[in-house]
């Protein structure tokens, strides 16, 4: 495929045809591909078509990693979340738009110019703990996951967003090592059922941010029960579409739950709050 030179619309054509398999949409990510390659934005792209190319190896080995399923966001080592870019890397889930409305839903919960203690569980990639800590600025923010790899790409970004006296990351199998006072636990946690079908691009991301036991509850429900024992105030939780019954059964005495949807329509997220306190 590479070697010799030929005009940008030609290129766009033939990584197109080489990632229609994996691909939803292969011209736009054909495209994406081009402006990540040759550092253009989709005007330039659009305005030359013409332009002589000559793609070196780079370009495509990224068409032949598309072209196996890996995702664009691991190709970049990018993601836009929230309308930031962060650096993501296999080890770390890619932050999915629908979790912007976990964001929206911490914010809307809390006084945005109050001295309160956050911790977020599982905290991937950092983007959720990275943008929390944007929006809060008098918050203590503390970001724990099981996971080396995780916490390694969340390091990255915390550092890149100037942000280490802010964000204490911690490896910790959920509230272990975490004996501060919480006023507020927010996770995106693994959630979907011991095995269950998914695209097949998912196999790239790491099964330990994914997978939440036969049911998907597991994490979930240590997670309930851990705002129950330890009395926190304010816990937002992102979960399974088919969720939402088994979230309302086991709402501990004391609090409240409300829910949330997603952009499709589906069940998304829950926002639990000591009744104390409302």
């Amino acid at each position: 495929m590479g070697g010799h030179v030929r005009p940008l619309r030609e290129c766009l054509d033939v990584i197109a045809a080489e990632i229609a398999g994996s691909a939803e949409r292969p011209r736009r990510e054909a495209e994406r591909m081009l402006m990540e390659y040759l550092e253009r934005d989709g005007l330039w792209l659009i305005t030359h078509q013409d332009e002589p190319l000559s793609c070196d190896e780079r370009l495509w080995e990224w068409v032949a990693r598309r072209k196996a399923h890996e995702p664009l966001e691991y190709i970049f080592n990018r993601v836009s979340f929230y309308s930031q870019l962060f650096y993501v890397a296999p080890g770390a889930l890619i932050p999915r738009p629908e979790t912007e409305l976990l964001i929206d839903r911490v914010l809307e919960a809390v006084e945005r110019d109050g001295s309160f203690t956050l911790c977020e569980v599982g905290v991937g990639s950092g983007a959720v703990s990275v943008t929390l800590a944007l929006h809060l600025e008098h918050a203590t923010m503390i970001g724990v996951d099981i996971s080396e790899d995780a916490l390694g790409v969340a390091a990255k970004n915390v550092a890149d967003f100037g942000l280490e006296s802010r964000i204490d990351l911690r490896k910790s199998d959920l509230l272990e090592n975490v004996p501060e006072t919480i006023d507020v636990l927010v996770s995106n946690p693994p959630y979907v059922a011991a095995g269950a079908a998914l695209e097949r691009n998912l196999n790239y991301e790491p099964d330990l941010a994914l997978f939440g036991g036969v049911t998907g509850m597991d994490i979930i429900v240590r997670l309930i029960d851990a705002v129950a024992e330890r009395q926190i105030p304010l816990f937002c939780c992102e979960m399974g579409y088919d969720q939402r019954e088994g979230v309302s059964a086991i709402v501990p005495e004391g609090y409240g739950v409300e829910f949330y949807k997603d952009l499709a329509g589906l069940d998304r997220g829950f926002v639990m709050t000591r009744k104390d306190d409302i």
